[in-house]
This record gives structure tokens, C-alpha cells and sequence, in this order.
């Protein structure tokens, strides 16, 4: 049996890195253009870490930068360097779209389709402005004028870090601009515990090191600046709402939109919530259904290789995502969604030998 040579593999795929770098050089050279940077809805610390340090560098280079979101960021987020010129497009609707349609060039960050940017989809969608993705998730769509997708690492943060490496040297880096980059790699990583972690990606956060990071500073205003709402919503969640099923091998926890308010819920709160039962031995699975108005959001989460929610949510959710980290949605009710995750869990793990 002949087995690929991987030094010729990763020559490969540098070459055609550095040749959509030229490509973006150009599109950033020339006269200076007017700039938009979305990224989806509901933004995480990857969203907005990589959107903001993004737009560090293309400000840089003489554009005129806007950074858009579809609704607002979660409170534990505020610390960030440049988010207090970011626009919500459900706060100042006629803002969002005038800066889109006078794009002369749009960024996507972190997201692979355009429809997850709510009420800014169809105008992007008929914007004439080039678009660019950078992103980490699979299967990307043929939207774009040029792709930065690479679903094997480990967030679009450090796509962007190898980005700026290439187009403007890691000194570019500022070390507010370390402190979003590291945030985002921080939070899409489960601080270091997922998978996809690499000595590329470590030697990257070598790099923000030396411009200046300080890791502790980043991690306890992401993680020790929750509300006492916020920890007592946790508290309620695995107490009360936790439920484990299929002989311990997977969970879920509900929260209704009534349980919420009832906890003064902010944009947020339930981030991480997800990841609690998988530190429980022999767990393979976990899932949180968040009630809202118009549907259920449902995350997922795993560990180790035999479940793949990625899959899991594709087939049953409409969703997808990453081997260990999926979401979607259902239009159930919440009873409903919880009785077809039970149907949907016996079918998928019974398929996979579980």
C-alpha cells in the first residue's frame, strides 16, 4: 500500500494559500475602498475577536472599516478593543444597510452561508462589492469571490492570525489586536480542551505572547465576569433541567423562554452551558435547546471520535458545524424538539454501534 506523502500534501495546500494571499493583496491594494466585516448572528468571542483584529489591519492599509452584527454581542465581550464602534443591524437598521450597499469590498468572518446574517442577507446578497470568506467551517457554499476556509483549524481567529502573518507580518499586531485574536482561539477551543489543537496553533499563540498578550488578563474577562444571574441560571440548569439518557452516554438540558426570564437571562448567559455534561465519565454527547420566539436553538457537543454532532445535526436539525461542535434549529415545540432528540439519539447511536 502506497501512503501520501504529507510534506508534498502541506506544500500543496501552502502554495495555494500564499496564491489566494496575492489575490487578496489586490483586492486590498489600489485606491481606498469602503469596507464592511459581518459575521453572524448571535457573535461569539471567534465572531467578534477575528472581525475586530480584522479590521485592525485593513483600517491600516487607508479603508474605511465598518464592522457589523446581526443582533447584539454577549456582555462578557464589552472588554474588547475596537467593539465599541461595532454596528448591530437590529439596533440601527438603516445604518447596517447603507454600509453594506455602499460596500466596495465585504468581508464574512466566521460563518460559511450568508442566510445566518438575519435581516443583512439579502442585501449582501445583492451587493455587487467582491466577497471574501475567512471561516473554519465545512462545506462552504459558492458565494464567494475568494475562500479562506479551513474547517481543520481550530477557529476562524487563527485563520485570521495566519492571514495577517502572510499579508502584514506578526509585528502588524498590535496587543489589543493579540487580545481579541487569543479570545477568539480561547473560546472556539473550550480554553485548549477541544480537538484541533496543533504546534501550529501553539506556536501561534506563542507569537501573540510576544506582542504582548497576557493570558490571564484575556481569560478573566471572558470567564470571571458572569452576572450572579448568570451562575445561578448554570446552577438551575444542571440541578434541574439536566437530563441524561442512553445509559449515561448523553445529555441535554432545556430552558423555556418563562425559566429565562425568570433568571434576568442576558444575551450570553447560556454560553458554555453546552459543555457541563460532557465532564460527566462515559459521556459521549450532550445537547442545550434554548427556547426562543420563533424556533428552538439547539447545541451540541461531543468528545472523542464516535459522535459526530456534525452529522447529527445535519440529519436532524438542518444544522452542522464541527465533528465535536454543531448546532441547528427545530420549529417544534420544546416538549416536541426534546421527544425527537430522544427518537433521533437511540437511531444514531444504535447506527454507530453505541
Amino acid at each position: 500500500m502506497r501512503f501520501p506523502n504529507v510534506f508534498a500534501i502541506f506544500a500543496i495546500e501552502m502554495v495555494e494559500f500564499l496564491e489566494k494571499i496575492e489575490r487578496l493583496k489586490g483586492l486590498l491594494g489600489g485606491e481606498n475602498k469602503r469596507v464592511a466585516i459581518v459575521t453572524h448572528t448571535n457573535p461569539d468571542g471567534d465572531a467578534i475577536g477575528s472581525s475586530l483584529a480584522w479590521a485592525k489591519i485593513v483600517g491600516s492599509l487607508g479603508h474605511e472599516v465598518s464592522v457589523l452584527v446581526p443582533n447584539r454581542y454577549p456582555s462578557f465581550l464589552d472588554w474588547m478593543s475596537g467593539i465599541e464602534s461595532v454596528i448591530i443591524a437590529k439596533e440601527s437598521p438603516e445604518l447596517a444597510v447603507e454600509k453594506i450597499n455602499s460596500a466596495d469590498l465585504i468581508f464574512v468572518m466566521d460563518l460559511n452561508k450568508i442566510d445566518r446574517l438575519d435581516a443583512m442577507s439579502e442585501h449582501l446578497l445583492a451587493s455587487s462589492a467582491p466577497r471574501v470568506l475567512i471561516d473554519h467551517h465545512l462545506m462552504p457554499p459558492d458565494d464567494y469571490d475568494l475562500q479562506f476556509s479551513y474547517p481543520q483549524d481550530c477557529s476562524t481567529a487563527y485563520v485570521t492570525y495566519k492571514i495577517i502573518e502572510a499579508v502584514a507580518g506578526v509585528d502588524a499586531i498590535s496587543v489589543e489586536m493579540a487580545e481579541n485574536l487569543y479570545a477568539g482561539i480561547m473560546t472556539d477551543t473550550g480554553n485548549f480542551a477541544f480537538s484541533y489543537i496543533t504546534p501550529e496553533l501553539m506556536r501561534a499563540v506563542a507569537g501573540l505572547l510576544e506582542r504582548g498578550l497576557e493570558i490571564p488578563k484575556v481569560y478573566n474577562a471572558v470567564y470571571n465576569s458572569y452576572s450572579a444571574s448568570r451562575v445561578k441560571l448554570l446552577g438551575y440548569s444542571l440541578g434541574r433541567k439536566m437530563e441524561i439518557l442512553h445509559n449515561g452516554k448523553a445529555a441535554y438540558i432545556s430552558l423555556t423562554e418563562k425559566e429565562m426570564r425568570r433568571h434576568n437571562f442576558q444575551l450570553g448567559d447560556s454560553e458554555g452551558f453546552v459543555n457541563y455534561p460532557l465532564t460527566i465519565a462515559g459521556m459521549k454527547m450532550s445537547a442545550l435547546f434554548i427556547e426562543t420566539r420563533k424556533f428552538i436553538r439547539v447545541s451540541l457537543r461531543s468528545r472523542g471520535d464516535e459522535v459526530d454532532v456534525n452529522i447529527f445535526a445535519r440529519r436532524y436539525f438542518g444544522g452542522g458545524g464541527h465533528k465535536n461542535a454543531a448546532g441547528g434549529k427545530s420549529f417544534l415545540s420544546i416538549d416536541e424538539t426534546i421527544e425527537y432528540f430522544k427518537k433521533s439519539v437511540a437511531e444514531f447511536f444504535a447506527e454507530i454501534g453505541l
